[in-house]
């Protein structure tokens, strides 16, 4: 007799895909990933990026972050802590009622958008919904492995579960 886990994981029952959205914010190489492959996890993928000239792919894409896209279903993960624009994006993500907003940088460097907001005059409380690090912490250095980790985390925190090795 087989289990339903391992019925699921043989393909023998398709995974249910339900209805999630993962939006990357800023066209970078771990944005591709992420993209990629999260729309093999079953999201719809979402790219926000607000300079034109720097698009590649073939995304859904949008200049902002917004509702009508950005629902209670979207995992938000902006890419790039360096731009001039963090600040108005994510307040615009914020603004929506995204499940879960993160920025990648490392625990060693400065939480840039914490100043960002702040000048921008968001209240703490919504600063404290952005995460930062995000993903699970496997030593991740190439793009591919940070957009894994990124994505076994949004999994694991979707599903109630730490991550990891504990069960």
């Amino acid at each position: 007799m087989t289990s339903l886990a391992c019925d699921l994981a043989q393909g023998v029952i398709p995974a249910e895909s339900g209805d999630r959205t993962l939006v990357a914010v800023f066209a970078t190489p771990v944005a591709e990933f992420l993209l990629h492959f999260g729309q093999d996890l079953g999201y719809r993928t979402v790219l926000v990026e607000p300079d034109l000239t720097r698009i590649g792919g073939t995304h859904r894409l949008a200049s902002s972050v917004d509702p009508s896209f950005a629902d209670p279903t979207a995992d938000i993960v902006v890419t790039d802590h360096d731009r001039p624009e963090l600040g108005a994006i994510l307040k615009a993500a914020l603004d929506t009622p995204a499940r879960w907003i993160g920025v990648m940088g490392s625990v060693h460097h400065v939480a840039q958008h914490v100043a960002a907001l702040t000048e921008l005059g968001v209240d703490p409380a919504q600063i404290d919904r952005v995460r930062r690090p995000i993903g699970l912490n496997i030593g991740s250095k190439a793009p591919a492995e940070i957009a894994v980790s990124t994505l076994a985390g949004l999994i694991a925190d979707r599903n109630g579960r730490p991550g990891g090795f504990t069960f």
